[in-house]
């Protein structure tokens, strides 16, 4: 089944702009509804800090400005969209709570496109990213400048369940790639797996792919991006956050090596 709703979270920054640009490219190949929504900071975040019921008038000044700022950058995400030339194409200014809204946004759209400045921490919808993809567990496409669509997508591949859920949730996008290459370290993972296995799966889903195998024995994060590029990939499809949230903080894990990495689109599943 294709792809029939690709969301974007805006926050009215100028970021939006590498945000929609990728959505639209996603949306323009599968003949989508792109779905724009307007996330704003939320004000009832700030009431639980204002004390017991009381609000003074510093307390009070910060609730107007956070209302301004959240209604000028719908202003500007609006403008934005309506900018934008693709016809198929809705928005929506979320209201409090916010991140409710949002989350059933996600849940009601087949992918959510964000950029790599939320996807690494930084920027008003960080924890927007942060919850989409390991809270909501929605389909995530993290989208470096100048994403195209319908180019080469390497798997990275370790046989893990988020890894499979990445790939069966990217059907639709492989299929239109130009050419699909699965990429896997065995030697350097704890998992007995096979990549020819997968390659059977997606080919009785009339997606054809390669097979390549990396004899890295360390890290296999790093590996498997240097395969990618290798490769040619415009995206690489890859399970998120296989390890507790917390350790991966801790430790970086494949996740973090993905996200940091330059000039490779991600499609993330957790």
């Amino acid at each position: 089944m294709d792809w029939a709703r690709i969301m974007a979270p805006l926050s009215g920054g100028e970021g939006d702009r590498r945000v929609l640009a990728a959505a639209t490219s996603l949306a323009e190949a599968f003949g989508a509804e792109l779905a724009c929504v307007h996330a704003p900071a939320d004000v009832a975040d700030l009431i639980p800090w204002m004390g017991d019921g009381f609000m003074g008038g510093v307390q009070a000044t910060a609730v107007q400005s956070l209302r301004d700022a959240a209604a000028a950058g719908e202003r500007a995400a609006r403008t934005m969209v309506d900018a934008c030339p693709y016809a198929n194409k809705t928005f929506l200014g979320l209201a409090s709570p916010v991140w409710a809204a949002l989350a059933m946004e996600s849940r009601l759209s087949d992918i959510v496109v964000f950029d790599t400045t939320a996807a690494r921490g930084k920027g008003p919808l960080s924890e927007a990213f942060q919850q989409v993809l390991a809270d909501e567990q929605r389909p995530t496409l993290v989208a470096h400048e100048g994403l195209k669509i319908g180019g080469p997508i390497a798997i990275a591949w370790d046989g893990g369940k988020e890894a499979s859920r990445a790939v069966r949730t990217a059907i639709p996008l492989l299929g239109r790639a130009s050419n699909v290459v699965i990429l896997s370290a065995p030697a350097a993972s704890p998992r007995r797996f096979d990549a020819e296995r997968l390659k059977q799966f997606l080919s009785a889903r009339g997606v054809s792919a390669s097979v390549v195998v990396l004899s890295d024995t360390g890290d296999p994060a790093p590996a498997l991006v240097r395969g990618a590029k290798a490769a040619g990939a415009e995206i690489l499809v890859a399970g998120a956050f296989g390890h507790p949230r917390l350790q991966e903080y801790v430790f970086g894990g494949a996740t973090r090596t993905f996200l940091n990495s330059e000039g490779l689109s991600l499609f993330l599943s957790h």
